[in-house]
């Protein structure tokens, strides 16, 4: 146990906040007492506790108004509620309110070192949306390289130290565990954080636009150029230039491209003028570059420029410390958004997300809360609110990449409507692409959609 956690006991009853105290003390925690809930209050306002004993019957205010009081002043406190007169009304009444969780006297001294247990790692997500707070508050969106599992942990120590040095990166990860993210993040504790992140995804356009959009084009290139366009190899100029799903990009451009990292020059379409650029490069795919190499698909010379350090990004299911601390971040924005009153997830329903495979990490994830804040009857989600992501006991999960692809698409054009472009954008890839798989697989809307 740690020495760290500030512990308030709360009872009229002198032996029973003695005996707590105690225990709280013996057991290396920094331990303080309230006789009564008008004391409690003032003791909360003048101290950060990170939990509180809380008596649910007492003279002066009971322990619900001080429930009230504290997660509406102290929302990131914990608060146990404990009581000799329990029923599973009051138990009720009390989680509703906020309460983490509800104790009966007496006090088990096992029994209750298994609650502080519990608790202890409740306080650790706490102390997470605590600092996500403080992201979003700075602009940045939640999804921004949160963790707190051990490959996250490497993954930050990798992000400071390549940051520091000039070479191109490759970032490497499955569709949806935010690769655009570590490379703001890279960027952002670089010498380069001065200049501008000008990201592009190269899957999003056809050949000929990709090429204007990367290199620019002078006026009256070809037909629709009414003016001179700066490309984002341009804009880039003294930042870092983000190349999404770098493995769509065709053949030719990718000797352009070679031409571009080795002379750092070159020139719009349509242009004559060497125009000079200094950008540092990441690059992004959820291809296996060197399949695509054998398959003819991308340039061996190429790749080796783009890969001078790879880094791989941790699919959602082998980070699943992570889940709870995610699905709360996104459940808070959503909430706002939304303006619907959802303040948190129930254990079981935390345990329901954490076993959940997530073919579409993150960015799944994210949809998924949101899908179920917007449902919510609750001011709490449960398991049942995520029950759109349970497949039948007869529908076991796909055992082939192409059926695992196909159920994957299914299920995003279903949450889009049919959306096609909105489909297309979380899946990261071109509305030209999204057609062709819906093709490939014979998925057709249902009755009314598409």
């Amino acid at each position: 146990m740690t020495g760290r956690l500030k512990v308030l006991v709360v009872d009229d009853e002198k032996i029973v906040r003695e005996s707590l105290v105690e225990w709280f003390r013996k057991s290396g925690y920094e331990a303080d007492s309230a006789d009564g809930g008008r004391s409690a209050l003032e003791m909360v306002a003048g101290k950060d506790y990170d939990l509180v004993f809380l008596d649910i019957k007492m003279p002066d205010v009971s322990g619900f108004e001080v429930l009230d009081r504290i997660k509406a002043d102290c929302p990131y406190t914990l608060v146990v509620m404990i009581t000799a007169y329990g029923s599973v009304e009051t138990a009720v009444d009390a989680m509703k309110r906020g309460a983490s969780d509800y104790l009966m006297k007496p006090f088990d001294p096992d029994e209750l070192c298994c609650h502080l247990e519990r608790l202890l790692q409740q306080k650790k997500i706490v102390d997470e949306n605590a600092m996500l707070r403080e992201h979003i508050s700075s602009g940045m969106h939640c999804r921004e390289l949160i963790g707190v599992s051990n490959c996250m942990q490497q993954l930050f120590a990798l992000i400071e130290q390549v940051a520091q040095v000039d070479s191109p990166i490759l970032l490497r990860g499955e569709t949806g565990t935010g690769k655009e993210m570590v490379a703001k993040a890279i960027h952002a504790m670089s010498e380069r954080r001065g200049g501008p992140f000008v990201p592009i995804n190269c899957g999003a356009f056809a050949e000929t636009l990709l090429e204007s959009e990367l290199f620019g084009h002078e006026s009256r290139a070809f037909t629709g150029a009414g003016r001179a366009k700066k490309g984002r190899l341009e804009m880039a100029s003294g930042g870092t230039l983000f190349l999404d799903e770098v493995g769509e990009i065709p053949l030719k451009m990718q000797i352009d491209l070679l031409r571009v990292l080795e002379e750092k020059a070159f020139t719009r379409v349509g242009g004559i003028s060497e125009i000079s650029v200094d950008f540092r490069l990441i690059c992004a795919t959820h291809k296996d570059l060197a399949m695509e190499i054998e398959r003819g698909a991308f340039r061996q010379d190429f790749y080796y420029r783009l890969n001078v350090i790879e880094v791989e990004i941790p699919p959602l299911h082998a980070r699943i410390d992570d889940i709870p601390v995610l699905a709360q971040c996104f459940l808070e924005r959503i909430g706002k958004e939304t303006n619907k009153p959802v303040v948190g997830i129930r254990q079981q329903g935390i345990e329901f997300l954490k076993s959940y495979p997530w073919p579409g990490n993150v960015r799944e994830l994210e949809n998924a809360i949101e899908r179920a804040v917007v449902l919510a009857k609750e001011r709490y989600l449960t398991r049942d609110d995520f029950a759109f992501l349970c497949r039948s006991p007869a529908q076991p999960f796909p055992q082939s990449l192409r059926e695992n692809e196909k159920q994957h698409l299914e299920r995003i054009l279903s949450f889009c409507g049919w959306n096609i472009s909105k489909a297309a954008a979380i899946l990261e890839i071109s509305r030209v692409t999204l057609h062709s798989k819906i093709r490939k697989f014979d998925i057709r809307p249902p009755a009314g959609q598409g």
